[in-house]
């Protein structure tokens, strides 16, 4: 993960200005559909800060997180709130988030690591909390263009599947999007 963090350190401002126009909405909507107004939102490896921008604009509390530095530094730039710079594996909240937006971050995690931070996302969450979460379908775990990747299939996600329903889709360049809610709702 150190050689991932060095990656986006070093190449943060070409990261930022290539995601920055990247369209979400629809995405965004959905997830937003699913929480009240206003409720409180944890954007799980926020990059750049563009999905933090866009949850703040709608009137949602929002908690930014990245494990870069500078990532970090041009979320709070983008976002003009605070942002925390964690390593995903030392999160350890509880029940504070109606929702937590993992958008292309947790695929960042080795395999070994995946069920533990999942574990401590749903801890993080309130009753009835919502999950959103996209990974890359396919088969490969490694380092690809100075970043680590964990690209899974279908049913490799380190969930219990009895304890989370998915919303999934795919689009075209094989990206799978999900929603994970609690089952016991």
């Amino acid at each position: 993960m150190n050689e991932t963090l060095e990656y986006y350190n070093k190449n943060a401002e070409v990261f930022a200005n290539g995601t920055a126009g990247i369209e979400f909405s629809e995405i965004q909507e959905e997830f937003l559909s699913e929480l009240n107004d206003e409720a409180p939102i944890l954007d799980f490896g926020c990059g750049s800060g563009r999905d933090t921008r866009y949850f703040l604009q709608k009137g949602y509390r929002v908690t930014a997180l990245d494990g870069s530095a500078e990532l970090c530094r041009i979320a709070g730039e983008n976002t003009g709130i605070f942002v925390i710079q964690m390593d995903f594996n030392d999160f350890d909240e509880q029940n504070r988030y109606d929702g937590i937006w993992a958008c292309s971050s947790i695929l960042h995690l080795p395999k070994n690591e995946l069920k533990s931070v999942l574990i401590y996302m749903e801890r993080a969450l309130r009753k009835d909390g919502i999950i959103y979460t996209s990974i890359k379908y396919g088969a490969f775990s490694g380092m690809r263009n100075g970043r680590f990747l964990l690209i899974l299939q279908k049913t490799e996600t380190g969930c219990r599947r009895s304890c989370f329903r998915y919303i999934s889709r795919q689009n075209r360049r094989g990206f799978g999007s999900g929603s994970i809610r609690d089952r016991n709702q």
